[in-house]
C-alpha cells in the first residue's frame, strides 16, 4: 500500500512507498557558518543524498535542484545569505516496470527522489510541486525483480 500516488507531467503514475521530512537546517553541524549560505546549502543536500544511497544502494537517486532565495542581507565570512524551502524531503517511489517485456507481477521500476518545498506536507496526484512532478521517471528510475 502507498502513502500517496502522484502523477507525473508524463502522464506516468508513481507510489510514494516512503517519505522522510526533515527541516532543511534542523540539523546543521556546529562546524557550520552559523547562517544559511551556499557552502551550508551544498552539505546539506551533499548530507541527503549520500544518506539516500545508502538507505537502498540498488535504486538510483535523482536531486531535484532547489529553488534557493537570496534575501535582501549582508553577506558573511563565506558569502551572501542563501535560503533553501524550509522542508527537505526524501521520497521512495515505485511505477510500473519500465521494460514491457518485464512480467509486471514480478517487476517494477524505483527511484529514491530528494526535494524541497515550503511546507511539511505529503505530495498527492496532480496536487505536488511541479518541479517533482516534472521528473523524468523513464530516464532516471531502474527496473527491480520483487
Amino acid at each position: 500500500m502507498s502513502l500517496a500516488r502522484v502523477v507525473l507531467s508524463s502522464g506516468r503514475s508513481v507510489d510514494l512507498a516512503a517519505l522522510r521530512l526533515s527541516s532543511t537546517y534542523g540539523g546543521m553541524p556546529e562546524d557550520c557558518p552559523g547562517y544559511p549560505c551556499k557552502p551550508v546549502n551544498d552539505m546539506v543536500i551533499e548530507g541527503l543524498l549520500s544518506t539516500a544511497a545508502h538507505t537502498s544502494p540498488a535504486t538510483p537517486v535523482h536531486l531535484v535542484p532547489p529553488p534557493r532565495a537570496y534575501p535582501d542581507q549582508y553577506a558573511g565570512a563565506f558569502g551572501p545569505v542563501e535560503v533553501l524551502p524550509s522542508v527537505a524531503c526524501v521520497g521512495s517511489f515505485r511505477s510500473s516496470a519500465l521494460d514491457p517485456s518485464h512480467d509486471p507481477v514480478l517487476y517494477h521500476s524505483a527511484l529514491t527522489v530528494i526535494w524541497f518545498q515550503p511546507t511539511a506536507r505529503v505530495p498527492c496526484e496532480c496536487d505536488a510541486e511541479g518541479s517533482l512532478r516534472g521528473v523524468d521517471w523513464e530516464g532516471l528510475a531502474r527496473d527491480c525483480e520483487l
